[in-house]
């Protein structure tokens, strides 16, 4: 298995909505993720593997030096063999080189070994509103 990764990669709508409809456990959406990605990301991290979409992260800001991981995701028979990781590595290196100085990530509780050890993210107090 050789994966690649490509800082804001060509993708198919179709093959991003399938992996976030798997990632998260819902049923596929038709979102268009290129233009929502397009206008409002600094990037987005798309991984391949034999030129199948196999992960995919975006990478949103604030348009000075906060950027966002959001959505990452990884095809299920993928998972735990450190295409996540690869995944929030490269956004890092791309935000950097963009200026940003924080990279800010938010998820749930079962995946804070991902996060804090795999990535490299330290915990530290926030807040939040569900609207």
């Amino acid at each position: 298995m050789t994966i690649t990764y490509e800082w804001r990669g060509g993708f198919d709508n179709v093959d991003v909505n399938a992996l976030h409809a798997e990632g998260f456990n819902h049923p596929t959406a038709d979102i268009d993720w290129l233009t929502q990605v397009r206008r409002h990301s600094l990037g987005w991290v798309c991984a391949r593997d034999d030129g199948d979409l196999v992960g995919f992260v975006n990478v949103a800001w604030d348009g000075g030096v906060h950027a966002f991981v959001l959505d990452t995701m990884v095809a299920g028979g993928r998972r735990r063999s450190g295409i996540g990781a690869g995944l929030v590595a490269e956004a890092t290196r791309q935000a950097r080189a963009a200026g940003c100085e924080w990279l800010h990530v938010d998820f749930d509780d079962d995946l804070r070994s991902f996060y804090f050890g795999a990535c490299g993210f330290e915990p530290t107090p926030a807040g939040l509103i569900a609207l």
